[in-house]
């Protein structure tokens, strides 16, 4: 495995600079990004007005909160074999495509079983995009800068959410709640367009190919490749990518991983799918649940203009590992305090940079850590897998609401579940020597 690694190809790809190929791409996969975190918000900030709309208690939606997390989960974990075997961008564009249309449709469910099908094909596709970003992003960007930029790339999941909580307060008092799944099918559809002219697919997967276009022919050579090169000079998948994550080198940092994103997505969701709702309970109307929430997905995207260069130059191990840790503060506040709107924004502003931006972080450290031939499986079954904290995050949340505990009170469980992301990513300092030789030589080649 460390042949491919050690090739001239792969140096070249490991040491490219950073130029105006190398943002496009991460522009174009953070505008996916940008409608991932929309759509995945989207549900959240309609059912307070969903409620009254259809004359149903908060708590009887858990069953689209819980159908969009399967979805995701199916989409994660089928994305990594496809994206790592076929390419990345027929996996984006059949991603986008089917969260597109899908959350167009839901504007017109009628019933709650409607809406759950529609959340579970939502998240689907919305599983299958989100790795597909991260590996694309990783491929076309040098090792010393990935983390840096994958991180970047992903603050386009908060932009979404921000964005999704103001075009929330905006339409819900004119348009109601199908206006809000309406913006979230027409935007990725348009941007699908864009996708299939601008966004090139992964060098390796190119420079392995024997008929290129003259289009993709250029590509290469700006990248200091040359086309029709054999698969063993190119970091790809010629074994099951899921086998060597859990293969010798890689298996204790796959398993910490796992740890992380369930208690990190564990709580993501929680506030995600609650929060709009809890607010609501608290006094807020749905119109200023919506917009309190969004500041959450703001903080994200605050904790992006840092966080990533930390990991970078420290590691994840010490970075993310306190990250996490500062959070349970902020989660601790919302759940204990009653506070005026405008502290209460700020503190929902601080939890979204530890809560979303250390999520974020993670979705970076995953794409960094794992090499190339593995990296949509590694991302992708890091999100799959987590997606089991957005699949029980509802369902706690509506558990715990039924038992008639105060609204807020019902996030003091976050503070446990960010406790243990702390942990688990501290002890990635332990996954491996072989892991940390393989950098290594990335780094010096």
């Amino acid at each position: 495995m460390a042949e491919a690694i050690q090739s001239s190809a792969e140096h070249t790809l490991e040491n490219q600079r950073l130029g105006p190929l190398q943002i496009r791409v991460a522009a174009l996969c953070t505008l996916v990004q940008i409608c991932d975190g929309y759509d995945i918000n989207s549900i959240g900030v309609a059912v307070p007005q969903l409620t009254h709309a259809w004359n149903l208690p908060g708590p009887a939606f858990t069953t689209a909160f819980v159908w969009s997390s399967i979805g995701i989960l199916v989409g994660a974990l089928s994305s990594g074999p496809i994206g790592d075997r076929t390419g990345r961008k027929p996996l984006l564009l059949a991603s986008i495509a089917l969260f597109g249309v899908a959350s167009l449709l839901t504007a017109y469910a009628g019933s709650l079983t409607m809406l759950a099908v529609l959340r579970f094909f939502t998240g689907v596709g919305i599983g299958g995009a989100m790795p597909g970003t991260v590996a694309l992003t990783g491929d076309y960007t040098p090792q010393r800068w990935r983390a840096t930029v994958i991180m970047a790339t992903f603050t386009g999941a908060p932009i979404g959410g921000f964005l999704c909580g103001q075009v929330a307060g905006l339409l819900l008092p004119s348009f109601g709640w199908s206006g809000i799944f309406i913006v979230g099918g027409v935007v990725p559809l348009l941007i699908l367009v864009a996708l299939v002219f601008w966004l090139p697919e992964s060098p390796r997967f190119l420079a392995a190919k024997d008929a290129l276009t003259p289009r993709q022919t250029a590509l290469l050579r700006r990248l200091d490749l040359r086309p029709g090169q054999s698969a063993a000079t190119l970091d790809l998948a010629n074994a099951n990518p899921i086998a060597m994550l859990f293969g010798k080198g890689y298996a204790l940092q796959t398993m910490l991983l796992l740890i992380v994103f369930f208690c990190s997505l564990m709580n993501l969701f929680l506030f995600a799918y609650w929060l709009p709702q809890v607010l609501h309970l608290t006094g807020l109307t749905p119109a200023e649940a919506a917009r309190a929430s969004s500041y959450r997905d703001l903080g994200a995207i605050f904790a992006v203009l840092y966080l990533g260069y930390l990991i970078d130059r420290s590691g994840p191990e010490r970075a993310l590992a306190l990250h996490y840790a500062a959070g349970i503060i902020f989660i601790g506040a919302i759940a204990l305090f009653a506070m005026p709107y405008s502290l209460l924004a700020i503190v929902i502003f601080l939890s979204g940079m530890t809560i979303i931006g250390s999520q974020t972080g993670a979705n970076a450290t995953a794409g960094a850590l794992y090499p190339a031939r593995m990296r949509t499986s590694g991302i992708g079954w890091a999100l799959g897998i987590g997606r089991l904290g957005g699949i029980a995050a509802p369902m706690l949340g509506g558990w715990l609401l039924s038992l008639g505990l105060p609204p807020r009170e019902i996030f003091l469980s976050a503070c446990g579940f960010a406790l243990i992301a702390a942990i688990a990513t501290a002890l990635l300092v332990f996954r491996g020597e072989r892991t940390q030789q393989l950098v290594a030589r990335q780094a010096a080649e």
